[in-house]
């Protein structure tokens, strides 16, 4: 994971949108030992999934397993009930919240702390001393970053190199064929911050499974989810018809050539995947095993059409090229 000494396997495991929500228990469960029997030693949790559902059936299940063959991670920032000291970056918030994650967990420790969101409403020293303190503690190990900027990333070194805290060490973005954004900025920084990354919903959200070819079935996630329902446009299915037919040529499955893709990047520490089923989990690990050719790449770019650009007057220019 970045220049730390924690390795994470390639295809992870999440609880979003499924734990406690989608999922019972028994079936979550099941998920779970098939992910660790290939090989997934990263489980990736937060405390708002489900209202804290997910972590708990996570902490049922670690029961039967040695503690320390994993690598677990929950989150804070998302309010968790109506008062108002129950959210965000705060001191109080995180110094509370890691106590609740890791009762519900039944853990003395999560390897990773994430901080699910940017907090504008607090200062950014008093985050960094409190995640510092988390680590301190013993009640964490690392601590990283979701869905937060480059600038704001870099200011979590700068103030923690001022106060000598500890900073950040791996970032959890969006990232899949359909949402490139930190292709810009984000990797560069994470470069040369040293720090890891992985993915959440690298499958766009189920939209890159293969599952809505031919429409949105009326028993999908899509046909519940409004903003999936939004994102489904005409344009986009025709991609995913097109990026189907590489797979099948290529003689693997629209979810994995996706997979693939994410990890193509030698910044891109895990990639993180729901499942409802087992056989979900043993279709995702496999695409560990695919090395996508600069061809096959170059057809997936010419279908995608979406790599992100600078604006104009704000591209970085290279010197030696002038």
């Amino acid at each position: 994971m970045g220049n730390t000494g924690l390795y994470l396997s390639e295809i992870s495991i999440g609880a979003w949108l499924t734990y406690g929500n989608q999922l019972e228990k028994k079936q979550s469960h099941a998920c779970l030992k098939a992910a660790v029997e290939e090989g997934i030693n990263f489980i990736d949790v937060a405390d708002i999934y489900a209202r804290g559902k997910a972590e708990e059936i996570v902490g049922d299940f670690m029961k039967d397993y040695e503690r320390s063959d994993f690598v677990i991670s929950t989150k804070v920032f998302w309010p968790m009930t109506d008062n108002i000291n129950d959210r965000g970056l705060s001191r109080k918030h995180i110094m509370e919240s890691i106590d609740k994650s890791l009762d519900r967990l039944k853990m003395d420790y999560v390897d990773i702390y994430f901080a699910h969101r940017y907090d504008r409403s607090t200062p950014i020293e008093e985050t960094v001393l409190a995640m510092t303190d988390v680590i301190e503690q013993g009640k964490a190990i690392y601590w990283g970053t979701s869905q937060w900027t480059a600038a704001q990333i870099e200011r979590a070194y700068a103030v923690a190199k001022e106060m000598g805290a500890i900073p950040p060490s791996v970032e959890q973005p969006s990232y899949s064929m359909l949402v490139r954004t930190i292709e810009l900025e984000i990797f560069e920084t994470l470069t040369y911050r040293g720090m890891g990354a992985v993915a959440w919903s690298p499958l766009a959200g189920g939209i890159l499974t293969g599952k809505y070819l031919n429409g949105i079935p009326e028993d999908s996630r899509a046909a519940k989810v409004e903003w999936m329902k939004k994102e489904l446009t005409p344009e986009v299915l025709d991609k995913v018809r097109k990026l189907n037919d590489i797979a099948n040529e290529l003689g693997v499955s629209l979810s994995q050539l996706a997979l693939a893709w994410v990890l193509r990047r030698p910044e891109m520490t895990s990639a993180i995947t729901g499942a409802t089923k087992p056989e979900h989990v043993k279709t995702n690990v496999k695409a560990i095993e695919i090395k996508l050719e600069k061809d096959v790449l170059d057809k997936i770019e010419e279908i995608l059409q979406n790599k992100p650009k600078w604006p104009k007057y704000y591209s970085p220019i290279d010197v030696r090229s002038m």
